[in-house]
């Protein structure tokens, strides 16, 4: 007995090695979750989810939260069962990082059925191969930490119209940037936020007539404020980019006025290079 228990445990492994190795998954590998039409079944997924599939009519979802996928038998779709086990089709759940599916099947029985399913690493297969991009979760994570440190290096500072704005500290993690900015209003005047934008030009250039500009979006920012009165200051994380001396990293504050004041500020590459690591 003992005998046949090992070689089905070494059954098992192989199958599950081959599936693996030929980038397959069998839906008789998937974890089986019990549901009903009297019980709605919520999976957490520890990042934002992008996309779900839902792979027949026998369910209904939706995704009342970013990080919730609420999931539901129908009904009328269930109602000539009579309370046998069967499969109602698979739910594909998809993060920033990673896919995960599960075989979902119609049961009456309450002590099988389930009303939270937390997503675990277990049941989940990553979507780049190679290097995983952070999800928004781990770019908070270490935009908080940015935020937590109170040294500040002053790498380049600049003001204009009584507004002050300097870039404290960068650091990097992995294939991202972090930069942290502050702004100083010395004025009595509010400042409401129209944008801030980053872009990649060719250094000033005396009675230049032609500055090729390239602009580029964070990948994630720790807060969204629309004004301030007095001090402003934010986290901003993007992927890991270059360019040559001839060029300036430009950082461009506005205000959301006709005649609003704006303020302009410049990194140069040497810079990013000496970038700290959180």
């Amino acid at each position: 007995m003992r005998q046949k228990i090992i070689t089905l445990i070494l059954w098992a492994i192989s199958v599950s090695a081959y599936a693996q190795q030929n980038g397959t998954l069998l839906k008789s590998q998937l974890p089986k979750i019990y549901i009903d039409e009297e019980i709605s079944l919520h999976f957490l997924s520890p990042e934002p989810i992008q996309y779900v599939d839902i792979s027949t009519d026998n369910m209904i979802g939706d995704i009342p939260l970013e990080s919730v996928f609420r999931v539901k038998a129908i009904r009328d779709s269930v109602s000539n069962l009579n309370g046998y086990n069967k499969s109602l089709g698979v739910v594909t759940i998809i993060g920033q990082k990673f896919i995960a599916q599960y075989d979902l099947w119609y049961a009456h029985d309450e002590r099988q059925l389930k009303t939270q399913i937390e997503i675990l690493p277990i049941n989940t297969n990553p979507l780049e191969v190679g290097k995983i991009p952070m999800s928004d979760q781990e770019l908070r994570y270490f935009s908080i930490e940015a935020f937590k440190e109170k040294k500040k290096d002053k790498i380049t500072k600049s003001s204009q119209y009584g507004v002050t704005g300097q870039v404290n500290r960068i650091y990097t993690v992995d294939d991202y940037i972090f930069l942290d900015i502050s702004f100083t209003n010395k004025t009595n005047l509010k400042f409401d936020l129209d944008q801030l934008r980053f872009k990649i030009e060719d250094k000033r250039i005396i009675k230049a007539t032609n500055v090729q500009s390239i602009e580029i979006e964070p990948e994630y920012q720790l807060f969204t404020p629309k004004s301030f009165e007095k001090k402003y200051r934010n986290i901003y994380v993007f992927k890991k980019f270059t360019f040559p001396n001839s060029k300036v990293f430009t950082i461009e504050l506005s205000e959301s006025q006709i005649s609003g004041r704006t303020l302009s500020l410049e990194i140069k590459y040497a810079d990013l290079l000496a970038a700290d690591t959180l």
